[in-house]
């Protein structure tokens, strides 16, 4: 059994609507197997699919297709998540360097000490 990319993808809990995985796949934010991919493309069982999710680089196996949007507890049966521990720890790094303390009185960061905390995290 096939299913559309964007289907599949908003399917498996991904993304919250379909739309927006569409939008996603347009912006070359999915590929399947390395290439870029399009949201009418059919998804086969076996192939991996890589998501840009903000900094993290998600890779999944496609392992089935649902008919329709899946329940958080089914999704294992649709897809295995190969992804590396690092790539998650990279979403949590972004979260924290949002809360990090400024000196009381100095205001919003300028333009440069945002480069110089992204520069931190990377």
């Amino acid at each position: 059994m096939t299913a559309r990319l964007d289907k599949w993808l908003w399917a498996v809990r991904l993304f919250k609507t379909r739309a927006l995985a569409a939008a996603a796949i347009r912006t070359g934010a999915v590929e399947i197997g390395g290439n870029p991919a399009k949201p009418s493309r059919e998804v086969h069982a076996g192939e991996t699919v890589t998501v840009r999710q903000g900094v993290v680089l998600r890779t999944l196996q496609v392992v089935g297709v649902p008919v329709s949007r899946v329940g958080a507890k089914l999704v294992p049966l649709y897809c295995t998540d190969l992804t590396p521990a690092a790539e998650f720890e990279k979403g949590r790094e972004q979260r924290l360097g949002q809360f990090l303390p400024r000196a009381p009185g100095l205001g919003r960061p300028t333009k440069r000490d945002r480069r110089l905390l992204d520069r931190l995290f990377e």
